[in-house]
C-alpha cells in the first residue's frame, strides 16, 4: 500500500470520529469560498464587552475602540466608571454607548444586545468579561458566595454566549474571559476556578456549533492582572507572585486587550476552540 493510501486512510479514520456534519460542512464551506469573511474596518459592527467599567473589560472595550469597532460598554453597579470608558472611547475618535445590565438576568442581556444593534446595525464581536471572584475553603465558602459567583460567572456567561450565538455576524468573534487558576488550583479557589473552567467549555462546544460560519469562539486565561478585582482580597493576595511568574511582574489589563484584540483581527481566524493562557508564563 502506497504512503499516499496510507494517508487517506488515516484521514478518513479521524473524519469518521466525530459527526459528518461538523466534520465536513465547515471544511465545505471554508475551501469553496476561500476565504474568511471578516469585517472590514469601514464595515465593522458593534462590540459588546459585559463588565467593561474597570479592569480587563475597560480596557479591551478601549482597545476594540482602537481598532475600529463601535463598541457597547457594559457595567452593573458604577455608571461613572463606563461613562469615562465611553468619553475616552470618543475623545480618541471612536464610537461607543453605555448600557447596564445583569448579565445573570436572560432578558437584560438580550436587552443589551438590542440596545447594540439599535445603535450599530448589528455585532461582530462579543466579549464575555463579566464576572465575579469569591475565594475561600470549601469548609468556609457561604452559599451566599456560592451561588451569587455561579449566577454571574456561569449562568450569566452561559446567558452572554447563548444571545451571542444568535445574533453574531458571520465571520464574528466571541470571546470569554476564563483564568489560568484552573490549572494552578491554589487552596480555596474551587468555586471560583470552576466557573472559570466553565468558560474553556462553552467556547470549545461553541465552536463547533457554530461551525461553517467563519466564527471564532475562544477563552483566554489571564494569570495575575492587576485589576480592583483582584487587589479586593487584599496586599497579601499578591505576595510571591511577581517573582513567581517568568516575567517578574503581575500583568495589566492592557496585556489582555491585546490578546483579544490579535483574536478579533484577521491574523487571529485560525485560532477557534482554544483556551489562550495569557499570563506571562506563569505555571
Amino acid at each position: 500500500m502506497s504512503n499516499t493510501d496510507n494517508s487517506r486512510r488515516t484521514f478518513l479514520a479521524l473524519a469518521s470520529a466525530v459527526p459528518s456534519v461538523i466534520a465536513m460542512s465547515g471544511v465545505a464551506s471554508a475551501q469553496s469560498s476561500g476565504t474568511c469573511v471578516v469585517a472590514q474596518p469601514s464595515d465593522k459592527r458593534g462590540a459588546i464587552v459585559t463588565g467593561s467599567s474597570r479592569g480587563i473589560g475597560a480596557a479591551t472595550a478601549r482597545r476594540l475602540a482602537r481598532d475600529g469597532f463601535p463598541v457597547t460598554v457594559n457595567y452593573l453597579t458604577n455608571r461613572a466608571l463606563a461613562e469615562a470608558v465611553v468619553r475616552d472611547i470618543e475623545a480618541a475618535g471612536g464610537r461607543a454607548i453605555v448600557r447596564r445590565g445583569d448579565v445573570a438576568d436572560p432578558a437584560a442581556v438580550k436587552a443589551l444586545f438590542d440596545a447594540n444593534d439599535e445603535a450599530f446595525g448589528g455585532v461582530d464581536v462579543v466579549v464575555n468579561n463579566a464576572g465575579i471572584m469569591n475565594v475561600g475553603p470549601f469548609a468556609q465558602m457561604t452559599d451566599e458566595a456560592f451561588d451569587r459567583m455561579m449566577a454571574t460567572n456561569v449562568k450569566g456567561s452561559f446567558n452572554v454566549l447563548r444571545e451571542a450565538s444568535r445574533r453574531i455576524r458571520d465571520g464574528g468573534r466571541i470571546i470569554s474571559l476564563s483564568s489560568t487558576i484552573i490549572k494552578m488550583s491554589p487552596p480555596g479557589t474551587a468555586a471560583y476556578a470552576a466557573t472559570k473552567a466553565a468558560q474553556e467549555v462553552y467556547s470549545n462546544v461553541l465552536a463547533k456549533e457554530l461551525g461553517g460560519r467563519n466564527i471564532s469562539v475562544n477563552a483566554i486565561s489571564p494569570g495575575a492582572v492587576d485589576t480592583q478585582l483582584l487587589r479586593q482580597h487584599g496586599e497579601e493576595a499578591l505576595r510571591g507572585i511577581p517573582e513567581a511568574t517568568p516575567l517578574r511582574r503581575l500583568g495589566e489589563p492592557e496585556d489582555i486587550a491585546n490578546v483579544i484584540s490579535l483574536l478579533c483581527s484577521p491574523d487571529g481566524t485560525w485560532i477557534n476552540g482554544q483556551n489562550v493562557f495569557a499570563n506571562g508564563g506563569i505555571a
